[in-house]
């Protein structure tokens, strides 16, 4: 039997078969059943997405007396994102069920796996160290850190990214195996640090004194302060100053807005007791002077470098 002859008997066959009206029949109720059966499985999925999210959240957030909730909330988001790829593994397998044999292809996705695992190698670096970033608490979702290249507060931490967002608004999105050198300013208290500038000529004892003051007021009315500011003393002689310097404790990362803060109301206190902060001046002498006054007498004008 030639090749031709054969083709003309399978497409006879092929005819005939699509010809029944049972042929279509069957494919069409196949066809739709494996929808139906699609679409119950999503669902399905989605329902105990929810609920197992639901149940992780309620018991986490309980165990906050235990964990405080930076903790509670990482270890939540993780635990949810573990459970939406294992209910999605396997629905995908429960779908590929309906179109193949899936013990076919498990049977050849092991001479796949092998040359895959040379180039998953990063990933399986980044699952890793995601891993110890959780069990050893080096930081959590809503800490504030440096990385080697970033700064911001953590978004989300994943099996094999971290999510960080810079207090300009951007949102970097690092694998876990790429951060190292993390600085965590969320686990204890922030130092904000003042330096004031106060002229040679002024009462040290008297800025002291105004500064205690200044601090004492803050420390009342300021809850992101937690501990008693000190006022250190003379820091530093500079060119036409003596540099004071001043500290308060504050919650994590709450120095810098504290420090703004302080800075505003020592301003307010010097300007009130006349205590001079001093800055650079320039004295313009104008021909026909003569120390500093002009031939009628007046003082020639000082102007601000500014």
């Amino acid at each position: 039997m030639s090749i031709w002859t054969q083709i003309q008997d399978l497409y006879q066959k092929m005819i005939e078969k699509t010809s029944n009206p049972a042929f279509w029949e069957d494919l069409l109720s196949g066809f739709f059943n494996g929808l139906v059966k699609i679409a119950v499985l999503l669902v399905l999925a989605k329902i105990v997405i929810r609920l197992g999210s639901g149940a992780i959240n309620r018991l986490l957030m309980n165990r906050a007396v235990r964990w405080d909730e930076r903790r509670s909330r990482t270890l939540s988001v993780l635990s949810t994102n573990v459970l939406k790829y294992v209910v999605y593994f396997f629905v995908a397998i429960t779908i590929l069920e309906q179109f193949i044999e899936i013990k076919t292809l498990l049977a050849g996705a092991g001479i796949v796996g092998l040359a895959v695992g040379f180039g998953a190698q990063s990933l399986v670096k980044d699952v890793i160290t995601g891993f110890f970033i959780i069990v050893e608490d080096q930081f959590a979702v809503g800490d504030e850190i440096q990385t080697a290249t970033y700064r911001g507060t953590v978004e989300e931490i994943g099996l094999r990214i971290t999510t960080i967002r810079a207090w300009t608004g951007e949102v970097h999105i690092i694998p876990n195996g790429q951060i190292t050198n993390v600085t965590n300013f969320s686990k204890a208290n922030s130092l904000a640090v003042i330096d004031v500038g106060v002229a040679y000529e002024e009462d040290l004892d008297r800025v002291f004194e105004t500064l205690k003051e200044v601090l004492r007021k803050a420390q009342e009315e300021l809850p992101t302060i937690v501990g008693e500011p000190q006022v250190l003393g003379v820091q530093n002689f500079g060119p036409s100053e003596v540099t004071v310097r001043v500290t308060a404790d504050c919650v994590p990362t709450k120095h810098i807005p504290v420090a703004r803060e302080l800075r505003r109301r020592i301003k307010q206190a010097f300007d009130e007791k006349g205590i001079e902060i001093p800055y650079p001046k320039q004295v313009l002498m104008t021909p026909g002077t003569q120390d500093g006054k002009g031939t009628d007498g007046r003082a020639t004008a000082e102007v601000s470098e500014g």
